[in-house]
Parts: C-alpha cells; structure tokens; sequence
C-alpha cells in the first residue's frame, strides 16, 4: 500500500509537472513568420522600436514607395517627426469655438468644433485641424538597372522570398532582376530611430544597384501615404557632409528641419535630383552594409552598419517575446485555434513595433497618417489596457507620460467649459494640443480610460508607489467626471448629457443624455478613484460618493439596455444598429457592478447579435463583443465574435487589422484582439474555472504563462 501511494504521488508530480510545462515561446512565435513570395501591397513589412519605424515593400526596402501608395504604404515616422504650415492668416484658435447651453443650465460651455460658416471661423477650424501632422521622414530605397540602362520597376522582379522572423525583427528579402540575385537584410536599431541594412548581389559591382533617399512633402490631408513629391519649393534639402563612409543631409520644412545620417562600408552620397540622393556604392564587393538614421538634431552617433542593427534588434526582441505573458495553442482541434494564434503573435509584434512610445499612438501607427497623424485618446484603451493584460505594464506605463505632459491642457479644456479637474482631449498631437472636431468635442468615454489604465499598473504588484506617480492625474479626472454628471431635481439623480455623444457615435450631441456604456464606466471609474483615495490614507470625496449614490440607472426597455436613454427605438431604427455595439462595453470593458443585471445584458446582447449592422462596424467590436459574450459564460459565442466574417474583421498576411480602401490597417483592433484573448484566458476578478473565456468542448488544447487578470 506504501509503494502505491508513493507512485502515485510520483505520477500526480509527473502529471502536475507535465501541466506546468513552460511553453516553447521561439517555436510558437516562429511558426508564424511571414513568407511573401510575390508583390502585395498589403503584405509590407515592418521593422521598429515602437518609437520609430520603418515599412518595406518586397526588396526589404522602400524601393518603390508610389507602387505600394494605397496598400501598406512605406512609411518612416518617429514620435518627433511633426510639422506645421504657416500660418499665414494668423488664426487663432479661439474662432473654432462655439458656445453651447445643453441642459439650459446657463452654462456657456465653449467647443472647438467644425464650424461651416463664416467663411474666416470655416479656414481657422482647418489650419488646426491638419497642424500639427505628422512627418513622412523620408524614403530609403534601392535603384536597381536593367542591362540596358533603363531603370528597374517592381514587375521586372523575379523570384521573390522574403520572409520576416518575428523572433529577431530581422526581414530577409531575395529576389532577381534579369537572372541576378539580390538578397537584402533590413533589421530597426532598437534604442534610436535608424534602420541597418545588408545587401548582396553581382549588380554591385556591375554598378546596377544604388540606395536612394527620397524626401516627400507633408500632403496635409487627412492621410498621408508617404509618397507625396509635389510642392517641391516648400521645404528644401541639402548635403551636410559626403565622404567614402558617411553622408549627412538636412531637411527643412515650414517648422522643423531634421537631420538623415547615412553610415555604409565604401561609397559616395550626392544630389541626384530635387529632394532626391543617392549613394553609389564602391564596386569592389557584392555586399554592402549601411544604417540610415532620422533625427530631429544633428546626430552625434559613430558607424554603424547592419552588423550593429541586427545585434540590437536579436537581443531586443529575444527579450521582449521571452518577458510577459505566451499563449500556445498548438494541438487544439478546433480549426479556428491556429488563426487565432496567428493574430496574437502578430498582434505583439505589431503593437510593440508601431504603439511602444511616450504617447496614445495614432489609430495608423507609425506607418501612415491617419487624421493628420494625430493620437485619438478614445482609442488609448485599446492601444494601452493589452500589455498591462500580457505582464508588459512597463510599456504601458511610457504611454502614459502624455497625460502629464497634457494635463495643464486638459485642465484648461475644463476651465473653458466651466468644468473643475481635467478634461482628456480626444484627438490631439503629442503636447495636447486640441483639433477642432464636431464628434470628438463631444465624446467622453476617453475620460476614465486614464482611471482604468492606472488601476492596471497598479494591480500589477500593488505598489504605493504607481499610487503616488499618478494620484494628481486620477484625482483630476475623477473630479471633472463628477462635475459633469448634471444634477436632475426632478429625478433626483446625476446625468450624462445633453451634450454628449457616445463611443457609438451616430448620436446628436443635442439630444443624447444617459449612455449606457458611459454610465457604466462612470460609476466603475468614480468608485475607483475613491478607492485610490482609500488606499493613501485619504478621506473619501463626498461630491464623488453623491454622483455615484444617484448616477443614472442603465437604461432598459422591453427587457434589453438601450444604447442611450435617449433612443428609445435603440433596436428598431436603423441608423442606431451601426457603428460601435457600445452598449455591450458596458459588461465587458467595464466590469460587472450592482447597476447591471446580467439577464438584461444577455437579452441585449442576442438582440445585437441579431439586428446590428455588422458591415458597417469598426475592428474594436468585435473584441469588445466577444469579452461581453466571455463575461456573460457564454465561450463559444466569444470565439464566434473575434471569427464574424465582416470585411473590418480582416487580418492580413501582415498581421494588420483592415478596415476598407481608406484604413488598410487599424491598430485598436490589434490590441483588441490582445485584450481579449487575456481575458478569455486568464478571467476577470471573480471569474471561476481555468481559461473562462474558452470552450470546454475538448477542441481546445492551451497553454498559457504570465497573464493578469481583468478587473
């Protein structure tokens, strides 16, 4: 009896040891490499460091920037790069704002808003609108020569491989022209905003290979594809210094000029055209090896080459992939298990090589311009709340640096309107300077956001210290957010509007009062920051605690929550089933509080399910869905949320998240997709069972190390 009670235990910690089995995390993230083998635009690639970064096309450079324009466009932007135009009619940003009076309160609350009319408000709201932008710092590209002198296109390109292993950020590119090889590695320095490149090939020393740097000019649209050439007189460049080994060149624009130094192992950089250099390499050797960087003052660095680039980029993402948490899935039977671990390992390399910076990242990334480049603080949380999820708070907590750079700005925002605390601008550049906007003026779900961000940092190791980093900041924003609730005397309760338009936001601002998701993450975020208030010691504020005692209930009607208490018809007209299901956020973003009834939510979610326009929906829903399915106990239709087969559901070869012919790539949906695979896998507070969020069906064989659980 003895002996068997030893064998089993001796198989229990077998068994138990077998469970614990750490995951092979190269395997995992190598399986997924991305192999092109012909030209697609919306297959680019890209190399960075989350502050600076740098898309290829299939020669693992940007040898042909105008081809890819209306794909994954080659982007090289940093989180200094920005620019403005003159302004040369003086306009101040005082002629955007209009006065609003919503709950006849006779508050004149000023919005900086698109205005149509008159003709000098109409020009004022514009010049603030496009400026700042954000910069296209250059394209860095190879020339390559037929034998017949005439330049190469991308269709004379033959015997196309490139691959990208995700497990060293290191792009291989091989291909032919006219029967020659070409091989190219490309690989981002990890610590500064260069790029480090190696190339070989017999057209070296044939003279048919160069490297060009080409300058485009900011297009001041409302996107920028990195490979505008026009307006050729209104910002200049020229030749620092040209020597065997090193070329340095200056870019002047309206309001900044930068810096390009260029370090390779033999040649010659000189002027080739307007805006347009080129280095030509010795023809002594078929390889070559070079680093360019982008810097907003003339950069001091030594040589570097590819050799220094590949280094840094191997060790930097051999630390990243090893930190934080790892999913595998492999073994599951479920035919949608492999996908699923695609979009999450790309996911992270996206997110790491595009969103790792001192700021909210613009929804594009640091690819191409979106709304002129500027970060939307609404989208913070589904571009930030993932790492904190993945045991990478410390890349969270660098985002974060942007709310004390802003906060005096956000305070005045507040003061405009009569408001006490900060006010988060929703579309801004990276100091806080606000953009005229007629939807963002209005929204306010980005207001807690900074609460849930920092609970998050928090919980990560209860450290008083994350406590006392950002008590100004939750304590300012808690405080506006309890100022704004309008006090309703004949209710006797707290509103959210008029003058509100939600996270759906197909809403009139005139109209709308009482969101449910707003309400929701209101009461959540207000309760957390009296917590916070607890935890140093401080005593409780009292205004906050009577908003949160009568804040609006969810509003509910035939048994389902409706979109605002304002739509009574949430679920029957049309135009109210587009855009973002936000009414399910209100249980799934927000954690479950004493103000929602679960039955409700379920009836509201299968109502949603039923009748929402799903084309016409954005890449963040249906995360945003599937953590409301999770929370509700219902897996399988979770799974059924992050796979609907809707156009902006998309996951291309890339990684990248597309939405339509305007938005090839969408990051928020990325990190959505991050976010809620945490939660389906490691639960939320309360959540029972391993993995919660995932069927028990036996279709589905996990592994899964260092994941926090959501609030």
């Amino acid at each position: 009896m003895k002996k068997l009670v030893i064998y089993l235990s001796l198989f229990c910690i077998g068994f138990s040891s077998l469970n614990a089995q750490k995951i092979d995390r190269q395997k995992v993230v190598q399986r997924h490499n991305i192999v092109n083998t012909k030209v697609d635009t919306l297959s680019s690639l890209t190399v960075g460091n989350g502050k600076f970064a740098y898309t290829v096309d299939i020669t693992g450079m940007q040898s042909f920037p105008e081809v890819y324009k209306n794909g994954v466009s080659l982007g090289t932007q940093s989180e200094w790069g920005w620019n403005s135009f003159p302004n040369t009619q003086n306009y101040t940003f005082d002629e955007t704002l209009k006065a609003y009076d919503f709950n006849n309160t006779g508050r004149k609350a000023l919005y900086s808003v698109q205005l149509k009319e008159p003709e000098r408000n109409k020009g004022a709201v514009e010049y603030f609108r496009v400026n700042q932008h954000r910069l296209q710092l250059g394209n860095i590209g190879i020339e390559l020569y037929k034998k017949d002198g005439e330049k190469a296109k991308i269709s004379d390109l033959t015997n196309i491989k490139q691959t990208i292993d995700l497990w060293t950020g290191i792009i291989t590119s091989e291909f032919s022209l006219e029967g020659t090889p070409v091989k190219v590695w490309t690989a981002s320095f990890q610590n500064s905003d260069k790029i480090g490149v190696k190339i070989e090939s017999d057209l070296i020393v044939q003279n048919k290979l160069k490297v060009f740097a080409h300058y485009p000019s900011p297009t001041g649209q409302f996107l920028d594809d990195a490979a505008f050439y026009g307006n050729e007189n209104d910002h200049s460049t020229k030749i620092i210094s040209s020597q065997s080994t090193q070329g340095l060149i200056q870019h002047k624009l309206q309001s900044t000029d930068y810096y390009t130094q260029f370090y390779f192992t033999d040649g010659k950089l000189s002027e080739a055209g307007k805006h347009y250099f080129v280095y030509e390499p010795s023809s002594k050797s078929r390889t070559i090896e070079l680093s360019v960087e982008f810097s907003s003052k003339n950069p001091k660095s030594s040589k570097t080459l590819f050799s220094d680039a590949q280094k840094e980029s191997t060790s930097g993402w051999k630390s990243f992939w090893e930190s934080g948490a790892a999913v595998d899935f492999e073994g599951s039977t479920d035919p949608r298990a492999n996908e699923l671990e695609r979009r999450v390992v790309l996911s992270e390399y996206l997110t790491k090589v595009q969103c790792g910076g001192s700021n909210p990242p613009q929804e594009t990334g640091l690819t191409f311009n979106s709304w002129y480049g500027k970060p939307h603080t609404e989208m913070h949380w589904w571009h930030g709340v993932h790492y904190a999820l993945w045991g990478r708070p410390e890349i969270l907590e660098k985002q974060l640096d942007y709310y004390f750079r802003s906060f005096e700005k956000a305070k005045a925002l507040a003061q405009r309107q009569g408001y006490k605390g900060v006010r988060w601008i929703k579309m801004s550049d990276n100091e806080g300077n606000e953009s005229p906007s007629s939807v963002a003026a209005f929204l306010i779900w980005e207001q807690p956001h900074l609460i849930y961000m920092t609970e998050l940092l928090y919980r990560n190791n209860q450290d008083k210290k994350i406590l006392e980093k950002y008590k100004d900041l939750v304590f300012a924003t808690a405080e506006f957010m309890a100022d704004f609730a309008t006090y309703d005397k004949e209710k006797n309760r707290y509103n959210l509007g008029k003058g509100v338009i939600p996270a759906q936001e197909v809403f009139p601002a005139k109209d709308t009062y009482n969101p449910t998701y707003e309400v929701a993450y209101w009461d959540w975020a207000l309760k957390t920051a009296q917590q916070w208030k607890e935890r140093l010691g401080q005593p409780r504020d009292k205004k906050w605690d009577d908003v949160i005692t009568k804040l609006a209930p969810l509003p509910v009607q035939d048994g389902v929550y409706l979109s605002t208490e304002s739509a009574k018809d949430s679920f029957t007209f049309p135009k109210w089933m587009t855009d973002h299901p936000a009414v399910l956020g209100a249980l799934g973003m927000v954690p479950e509080s004493p103000k929602l009834d679960k039955q409700t939510m379920k009836n509201t979610l299968d109502i949603v399910w039923e009748r929402w326009s799903w084309a016409n929906t954005w890449g963040w829903d249906f995360p945003m869905t599937a953590m409301n399915a999770a929370r509700l106990g219902l897996p399988n239709k979770a799974l059924d949320a992050l796979f609907m087969n809707i156009q902006t559901n998309t996951y291309l070869k890339n990684g990248h998240n597309y939405q339509d012919g305007r938005l090839r790539i969408y990051l928020p949906g990325n990190g959505g997709v991050l976010t809620a695979v945490a939660m389906m896998l490691e639960g939320w507070d309360n959540s029972k069972g391993k993995f919660p969020g995932f069927p028990k069906d036996g279709k589905w064989k996990i592994k899964a190390e260092g994941f926090k659980k959501m609030p």
